[in-house]
């Protein structure tokens, strides 16, 4: 499985120190996370170097950003913006409404593929009994549906190299949202190793779902304001 960027660092190694600086900016397109001309870049100093694992990152600091790994390349992604969490929040209060007994909408949880291999997506729909047992770390087995909310700081991530891991990792559902749209939503089910787009909801009038169960609602929802 191939993802755009290198293992370079994000990756710059302190010789001294056996640290690496983490840059984080308003678009982290790749891997990389160089920030492109005139956008702010915020630098954290993180223990070891690459190829990262997970336990490298259950040694780096809580500073906001969002760690992930793919191939153990370091993919770092700044705080969701205000849009993109009130979408979050809606979206899992559908979810929740309508979830069969058994489910449980959760977000932004950790999701463990291998050593190399970590996510945090936006929104899963995972087995009730696997709450109850997970302290920290979801196993791909777990998942019945995954989604990820696509912004300005992960078009890259959520419409490409996201959708190839999560089916390598044989999740069997994954929804991209995308807010600009409207929003739309576009469902890809598992085929065979591969995703499919099977569905395609725009906003606007009640969309049918049938992945990964039964239910009914309009994608407008997830940015409608608030009523008086």
């Amino acid at each position: 499985m191939v993802f755009p960027g290198k293992c370079r660092a994000d990756e710059k190694a302190n010789a001294d120190t056996g640290r690496v600086t983490a840059k984080a900016t308003s678009n982290p397109a790749t891997a990389a996370c160089e920030a492109p001309a005139g956008l702010p870049m915020r630098r954290t100093p993180l223990p070891g170097r690459a190829p990262f694992t997970v336990a490298d990152l259950l040694r780096f600091p809580d500073d906001g950003n969002r760690y992930e790994l793919s191939n153990g390349c370091l993919v770092v992604s700044p705080s969701p913006t205000p849009r993109h969490q009130v979408v979050l929040f809606r979206l899992q209060q559908v979810l929740d409404a309508v979830a069969p007994a058994g489910l449980e909408p959760l977000g932004r949880v950790n999701l463990k593929v291998d050593e190399d291999e970590f996510f945090i997506p936006d929104v899963v729909l995972v087995a009730a009994e696997a709450v109850v047992r997970t302290e920290l770390m979801f196993d791909p087995s777990d998942i019945h549906l995954i989604v990820e909310v696509v912004g300005p700081h992960t078009r890259s991530q959520d419409r490409c190299w996201k959708r190839i891991a999560y089916a390598d990792a044989g999740i069997p559902v994954y929804w991209r949202v995308e807010p600009s749209e409207g929003p739309s939503i576009h469902v890809y089910e598992l085929v065979e190793g591969d995703y499919v787009r099977t569905q395609t909801h725009k906003a606007g009038e009640p969309a049918k779902f049938f992945a990964p169960f039964e239910m009914e609602f309009d994608p407008a929802v997830l940015i409608a304001r608030r009523s008086s």
